[in-house]
């Protein structure tokens, strides 16, 4: 296993070195090379003690820096039947499994270190017009999402049982999904759109902000994302007055959309302790977002938190695109 992904590593390096002159001629936008991908992926490690707090058995071992927290399993021991039955302590922890790009430059993957200059179109598949008014202050933005559980990518702790054991591997692009580039085709999949991406149920999110602010968002205001917007349609339509806020709201609605499409399910809760269960309505304050390029932070952020806390200086002018790493709440009974 270990000589298969040290071959596919050099392959990739090579292949990345190939494509680099290819990216600057098709936009000189995309600043994806091989050193942005070594850079991103030690970034992430070096910032693995986003994990706390660490709890078992309902007591918290150690909190790096008073990283905050959700509420979590409060019962120190649980019971499982599947897959045969056991008696096991429970255990929270917040877990780095995915990131996410959020880029201005269609095809281009800053995490991989390469940009396909395919030309298809300036954005992608099925989109909509791109005049939009200065008072709009709208930016489109394509995602990317990759699986990235960091513990069994560098192949550590892989007897714990609560955590996700996979590879690292492109899940998801934008580009090639319709329903995102077009907020009318994304209404036929959605049509609770038309009920809760008005300015009336809006009015919410302010209550929503203030919270995620504080400490996390309001999970029965699923309709927002906080300071970041609304979280429909779930297209790659996002408010532009803040950037770096802009491209977090982006990250936000793949992670909801992911939810509606079945793809990412409830983790936290005593539900989620023997496995994790079908989460359709997305709970916000399960995941926490740490910005990774092309500014580090150091914390992770909750959905909808205000980039006046955390997000200055992180905007470079000659970069539009994200990268960011998903940290997900676990709660887990470990035997």
């Amino acid at each position: 296993m270990v000589a298969l992904r040290v071959r596919f590593l050099v392959l990739f390096t090579v292949l990345a070195f190939a494509l680099a002159p290819l990216s600057a001629e098709a936009g000189g936008l995309c600043e994806a090379s091989p050193g942005t991908a070594i850079s991103i992926m030690m970034r992430g490690l070096a910032t693995v003690y986003n994990v706390f707090p660490i709890k078992i058995a309902g007591v918290t071992i150690f909190n790096w820096s008073g990283l905050e927290d959700t509420g979590s399993v409060s019962s120190p021991i649980c019971v499982c039947f599947t897959p045969f039955p056991r008696i096991g302590l429970t255990v929270s922890l917040w877990e780095p499994v995915r990131i996410i790009e959020t880029v201005k430059v269609p095809y281009c993957f800053p995490a991989l270190g390469v940009s396909i200059p395919l030309g298809i179109n300036k954005r992608a598949v099925g989109t909509e017009s791109d005049q939009q008014t200065e008072q709009d202050r709208v930016a489109f933005q394509q995602v990317h999402y990759y699986l990235f559980p960091l513990w069994s990518v560098f192949e550590l702790f892989l007897d714990f049982v609560c955590l996700e054991h996979s590879g690292f591997d492109l899940a998801y692009m934008t580009e090639v999904d319709p329903l995102w580039q077009n907020d009318l085709l994304a209404f036929i999949l959605n049509p609770e759109a038309l009920i809760f991406g008005n300015p009336v149920t809006q009015v919410a999110c302010m209550v929503d902000s203030v919270a995620a602010a504080k400490r996390f968002p309001l999970d029965p205001l699923f309709w927002c994302m906080g300071s970041w917007g609304s979280a429909y349609p779930l297209t790659g339509h996002v408010p532009s007055s803040d950037w770096v806020q802009a491209n977090a709201g982006a990250a936000a609605r793949m992670i909801y959309k992911l939810h509606r499409g079945g793809v990412l399910w409830g983790s936290v809760g005593t539900k989620a302790l023997c496995g994790m269960y079908p989460m359709p309505i997305w709970r916000k304050s399960q995941y926490g977002l740490l910005l990774l390029y092309p500014v580090p932070d150091v914390l992770r952020e909750p959905i909808g938190r205000t980039g006046l806390l955390w997000d200055w200086a992180k905007a470079v002018p000659t970069k539009d695109n994200f990268v960011w790493i998903l940290y997900r709440k676990r709660d887990c009974c470990a035997f």
